[in-house]
């Protein structure tokens, strides 16, 4: 066989298996998994489970059907809480009609109440006062609450907390903490960089903004190798540090100082179509007592 047949072989070889990861990619953006995580939460006296969904992107690649899956699959999991940490809608969509992504969000409901913040594609997409006020409006009236750098007393050992976008919001933490009365505080940040500011007696700080990498590439890793100022993508994490897996489980100890977050990989997806080796997720947190509380 000649030098140029091989080469044309290995090219056609190649180009079928970029069409094959190109083709699973695509599915795996209309995929999900439920993944549960256990973890003691400071100053809780009774056990809670929150649901967290993060970045929706509702628009160009997410449709009214996979919003519906989602919610769908929250509900089924009975969550006595539910928070969304921002990236409602991907960029480029904030003039058009939410009809049906506000008729599904509206489907959620949780005994202690559905709250959010907004993301950096919030923002982007709802690019004036008037367009983020009448969509947090539209939230509202859907059973969903913005806490943009404001927080509520959910249950009298709990209090849930929320700042606005690290990138193009102002975080105010102190506002966001003013109406508390005491118990565990849940702090909701879209950006897992806002966890740099956090004090380490929040109990638990929630995030996303980083789709886990969205693509991770055999041998060569996520396209997006890190937060910016954190080198985390997903999962457990204290400070700049992994200490715990993104799959399933519990943390590992935070370091002293340094509070604890978890970043989930999100739902949606941005920019192209296509999740490979880092699935959307669900995230349940079953929260407890401290041992000896």
């Amino acid at each position: 066989m000649s030098a140029k047949r091989v080469l044309s072989v290995i090219g056609s070889a190649l180009g079928w298996a970029a069409a094959g990861l190109i083709s699973v990619g695509v599915a795996n953006t209309y995929r999900f998994r439920v993944t549960t995580h256990r973890a003691p939460l400071r100053d809780l006296t009774r056990p809670v489970r929150i649901a967290h969904l993060s970045d929706l992107h509702y628009g160009l690649f997410i449709r009214r059907g996979s919003v519906r899956r989602w919610v769908s699959a929250t509900q089924r999991a009975q969550p006595d809480l539910i928070v969304i940490t921002g990236d409602f809608l991907d960029s480029g969509v904030g003039r058009r009609r939410h009809r049906k992504l506000l008729a599904e969000l509206s489907r959620l409901s949780a005994p202690l109440g559905v709250y959010a913040v907004w993301g950096n594609h919030d923002w982007t997409s709802l690019n004036t006062n008037a367009t983020r006020t009448t969509f947090a409006e539209q939230l509202r009236a859907s059973g969903v609450h913005l806490i943009n750098n404001a927080g509520r007393q959910v249950r009298d050992d709990l209090f849930v907390a929320g700042v606005d976008d690290w990138w193009f919001g102002n975080q105010d933490l102190d506002c966001a903490l003013a109406d508390h009365a005491g118990g565990a505080v849940v702090l909701l940040s879209h950006n897992p960089d806002y966890l740099t500011q956090v004090p380490a007696w929040i109990g638990l700080t929630l995030s996303g903004h980083t789709h886990g990498g969205q693509v991770r590439v055999p041998m060569f890793g996520p396209l997006k190798p890190r937060s910016t100022l954190l080198n985390v993508l997903r999962g457990w994490v204290s400070g700049d540090r992994i200490i715990g897996s993104p799959a399933e489980g519990t943390p590992g100890p935070a370091p002293a100082g340094r509070a604890l977050g978890f970043v989930s990989t999100g739902l949606g997806v941005t920019g192209v179509p296509l999740r490979w080796d880092c699935p959307a997720e669900l995230v349940l947190l079953d929260l407890h007592p401290p041992q000896g509380s």
